[in-house]
């Protein structure tokens, strides 16, 4: 057997191991092994991430516009440059499909960084002028300072680049904790980073939920930033609220996938398989919980069936043909099976509903449908490769249980009126709507929620707004015309 990787937090520009030496294994999800070894930092490990953030703010904020751009440009072109070798660590750490990571994440967030590169350049405030007379008001716009951010286990390095591109953007310098499970593709990214900021902009420290505890209830940061569950974004909102820090949650999900019966059946059924299995359903906005309109659901129910059981998981990672990989850790596929283990005797699984193989966190492509509003299966967020399927009579109804979640991130309209599309898109709850399409993110455009999915945006120039403060500088010059 190889020896075991060691991963190293990085603070100040040194790749250390935590002050106490203790040690998290991290597993390969498609094997169930052990693999490599990271930090288990504690609290000495986090101030000295801070400290090191701290000290570099002081010069890192006075950086122009165009410094910033460069810096990111400069890490985009590495991490395209190098894009076979961070595929291959992320695929290692979370058992991705390695074609699938290239085209649908390296290349999105390649982009993102540019964008934000872009629009570091370009912040907008109030112009310049005389609001009360022998006055002049203007206002600037600054960056916050040190952000303490935590990233999630199922996009790791995509929901990095969400964490530190806008607050390096807009000149903040950044603590980042990766997921305790998947923390490789952050490392190698953070270290690239070390070649191309200046030392102590960005610092990462791995760890497991009291590292995370730790970060974000931290003196020195004056945000914190998550990407998680609801119950840790809730932990996240409590401890920087007794410091009176500025919080970014973006949180759970459970989109409500809404096929009327005038959708063309073939392209949402294919547009929902993609949308619903990409990442094996582990994302925030996946399509798992389709509403279907009472014309066209038993059609839709068996087209689906069918287009699911020709989806593929497996070992290879190589393997162009499979979808997805494997569920990421061995607590999460429990979660999943015993969900579709209590499917209740009136809904019924159409296709799926097993875990794959003897090794590994595999799990098959998994349809329930004559699901209820009150299940389990659609008042929890699965985050597995399970679609569930439920019955709408008209518009109203669709929107009253579309509406019925205590999550509001995502959503998707399907249908061939323009009418109809319009409608759902002002009445649907949700941070974002779909027509005819569901999951596509654009760097322009925000992503984020509302309810208990959260608050603050993601992506955009709204994102590179959360991440400065704003200052109004009055002038006396005593001139009133």
């Amino acid at each position: 057997m190889a020896d075991k990787q060691v991963l190293a937090n990085i603070i100040d520009g040194e790749e250390r191991p935590a002050a106490s030496g203790d040690t998290l294994d991290i597993i390969n999800p498609s094997t169930g092994e052990v693999y490599a070894t990271s930090p288990n930092s504690g609290a000495e490990d986090i101030d000295a991430a801070f400290r090191a953030a701290a000290a570099a703010f002081e010069s890192y904020r006075w950086t122009t516009p165009s410094e910033r751009q460069r810096f990111l440009l400069r890490l985009a072109d590495a991490i395209e440059a190098e894009a076979e070798e961070l595929v291959r660590i992320e695929s290692e750490n979370t058992g991705k499909p390695i074609s699938v990571t290239l085209s649908e994440e390296i290349v999105p967030m390649v982009d993102q960084i540019r964008y934000f590169a872009g629009a570091a350049r370009v912040l907008e405030g109030k112009s310049a002028g005389e609001y009360m007379k022998g006055f002049t008001s203007y206002v600037r716009r600054e960056p916050r300072g040190p952000v303490g951010q935590v990233a999630p286990w199922n996009y790791p390095m995509m929901m990095a680049v969400w964490k530190f591109a806008p607050a390096l953007a807009a000149g903040d310098t950044v603590v980042l904790k990766p997921s305790d499970t998947t923390p490789a593709s952050a490392v190698w990214m953070v270290k690239k980073m070390q070649e191309i900021f200046p030392k102590g902009v960005a610092n990462l420290v791995c760890g497991d939920r009291d590292t995370g505890a730790a970060l974000v209830s931290h003196k020195i940061p004056v945000m914190v930033s998550i990407t998680g569950s609801t119950r840790a974004g809730i932990a996240v909102a409590t401890a920087a609220a007794a410091d009176v820090k500025v919080a970014h949650l973006e949180l759970g999900g459970k989109a409500p996938v809404v096929v009327f019966n005038d959708a063309d059946l073939p392209s949402t059924v294919d547009g929902i398989k993609v949308a619903g299995y990409f990442n094996g359903g582990q994302d925030c906005t996946a399509a798992t919980r389709v509403l279907c309109q009472s014309g066209v659901y038993d059609d839709f129910v068996a087209e689906l069936g069918r287009a699911a059981s020709g989806n593929r998981t497996g070992y290879d990672p190589n393997d162009e043909d499979v979808f997805y990989g494997p569920i990421n850790n061995a607590n999460q596929l429990r979660h999943v099976s015993s969900l579709v283990e209590r499917t209740p005797d009136h809904a019924r699984i159409v296709t799926g509903g097993k875990q794959v193989g003897e090794r590994g966190y595999f799990y098959e492509p998994t349809v329930i449908c004559d699901v209820r509003q009150s299940d389990e299966l659609i008042t929890t967020e699965i985050f597995g490769p399970v679609i569930t399927v439920q019955k709408f009579s008209d518009e109203d109804e669709a929107v009253r249980l579309s509406n019925d979640s205590e999550y509001a991130l995502a959503s998707s309209v399907w249908t061939s009126n323009a009418g109809t599309a319009a409608r759902m898109s002002a009445r649907l709850d949700f941070g974002c709507v779909w027509v005819n399409c569901h999951i596509p993110l654009v760097g322009e455009m925000p992503h984020g929620g509302y309810k208990h999915s959260g608050y603050g945006k993601d992506l955009s120039s709204y994102a590179l707004e959360e991440y400065t403060r704003i200052k109004h500088v009055m002038q006396y010059h005593g001139f009133e015309g």
